[in-house]
């Protein structure tokens, strides 16, 4: 079974990710922040990260940076969430080594399927 963590600093927001995926049958850690999401995945293995941009604190365009970094090393596939949908911004976040961008704001029916697409695309 997938185990994927949400960091998204919205609550409500992350609360109708957590109960979408939850109805798929996946296993869902949430993280509020950028810090949070970063302890989380030293302490555990994710099949996939959900990522905000905009979060107090570490951003996720900074998480994605530690992440792909020498300290970190991950190799956790990651979906950037935001309402940030310039072409330079999605370019940014691609480049720091986001696997996946998702603009805000979507449907849960586009979550499922890009979140089925990403983890059986890495099967």
């Amino acid at each position: 079974m997938n185990r994927i963590l949400i960091a998204e600093d919205e609550e409500i927001l992350r609360m109708l990710i957590v109960d979408t995926l939850e109805e798929e049958e996946y296993i869902v850690d949430e993280a509020e922040d950028g810090e949070e999401a970063l302890k989380l995945i030293e302490e555990n293995d994710y099949d996939l990260l959900i990522l905000d941009y905009m979060m107090p604190g570490l951003t996720g365009l900074e998480v994605i940076q530690k992440l792909r970094g020498e300290e970190y090393q991950s190799n956790v596939k990651i979906l950037m969430l935001s309402a940030k949908s310039q072409k330079h911004e999605i370019d940014r976040v691609l480049e720091a080594g986001a696997d996946f961008f998702m603009e805000k704001p979507f449907s849960p029916f586009q979550l499922i399927e890009r979140v089925e697409e990403i983890l059986h695309e890495q099967a």
